[in-house]
């Protein structure tokens, strides 16, 4: 069910925000539940996103490292426990290595919520004690839309304070930012330090949810749920295009413009069992944008007691 079980955060500064989604998918027919999770390590933390995952959707298990307490290198098993659909257990690995020398303030980069279409900046600073010829000569990231550079740098009283500037380049894609920049310094001992980076960027125009599962069906049996679609300034919804007969969505009654539409979507289960996994398209007179959506069900036969 786990897309990856390890995760090596490098070197981090002491305090820095660390943390890392271990990702999973429920390939069940019917709900599994997380019990429990556990790390083996107080230098480590961890939290369950969402306990109960119906089928083919995803849960998380998020572990964080507490920086600010553990400092050198850190390790620790993660044990998650699930009760159902059955007692099982998966272990997750973490490791790190937090440099007590080196201090960011604050303790990450974080844009927050910022529209698409705008370009966003953030200052952060990183200290190193004990050297004042500690320098930062390279800022690697593997976003193009991310870049960072050096605005000052100054020594004094025994410490080295370097402010970074990190940009959000406005032609950044909608969904959420989780990044680390490497910070890469003339320390032979620790070369690179990785700066985090979150933020979400958020779409004139949005689907919610963006994967619609309408759950578990038999053979001619049919299921709905609802899809808010929503926008920043009101709207119309002009065209509604399904991938598949197999769905049915109903157009807006008003033809008034809105900013938020609650709008049902049904699921026939049109024969053989499969998995169905179909776009729907929403098309919209806001400059022709349009969004899309994934539905997604389960077609089951029904099990047959026998007599």
């Amino acid at each position: 069910m786990f897309s990856a079980v390890e995760h090596d955060f490098g070197t981090i500064a002491r305090g820095a925000k660390a943390e890392h989604d271990f990702a999973f998918t429920n390939p069940y027919a019917g709900d599994i539940h997380v019990d429990s999770a556990r790390a083996s390590c107080g230098c480590t933390s961890v939290t369950v996103k969402n306990p109960t995952v119906t089928t083919y959707e995803k849960g998380a298990i998020t572990a964080r490292i507490n920086s600010d307490s553990f400092l050198g290198r850190q390790g620790a098993t993660i044990t998650v426990t699930f009760d159902k659909p059955s007692r099982a257990q998966v272990q997750l690995h973490v490791k790190v290595y937090v440099q007590s020398d080196v201090v960011l303030e604050p303790a990450g980069v974080l844009f927050g919520s910022v529209e698409q279409g705008q370009a966003a900046e953030k200052t952060v600073r990183v200290s190193r004690a004990g050297r004042t010829d500690w320098r930062i000569v390279e800022i690697k990231s593997a976003n193009p839309h991310l870049t960072a550079h050096v605005v000052d740098s100054r020594s004094q009283s025994g410490r080295t304070e370097v402010d970074v500037r990190v940009s959000l380049s406005r032609l950044a894609p909608a969904g959420r930012v989780s990044e680390h920049l490497m910070l890469v310094t003339n320390d032979q001992t620790s070369r690179q330090i990785a700066l985090p980076v979150d933020g979400q960027v958020v779409p004139e125009l949005s689907a919610s949810p963006s994967e619609l599962f309408l759950g578990v069906v038999s053979p001619g049996d049919s299921a709905s749920r609802n899809v808010v679609i929503r926008a920043k300034k009101p709207f119309r919804i002009t065209s509604i295009k399904p991938e598949c007969s197999c769905l049915t969505v109903d157009p807006p009654k008003t033809d008034q413009p809105r900013t938020l539409y609650v709008i049902p979507v049904k699921f026939t289960a049109l024969g053989e069992t499969r998995k169905v996994n179909k776009t729907i398209r929403f098309e919209t007179d806001i400059d022709g944008s349009a969004v899309e959506l994934v539905a997604c069900a389960a077609v089951i036969k029904p099990e047959v007691d026998e007599p």
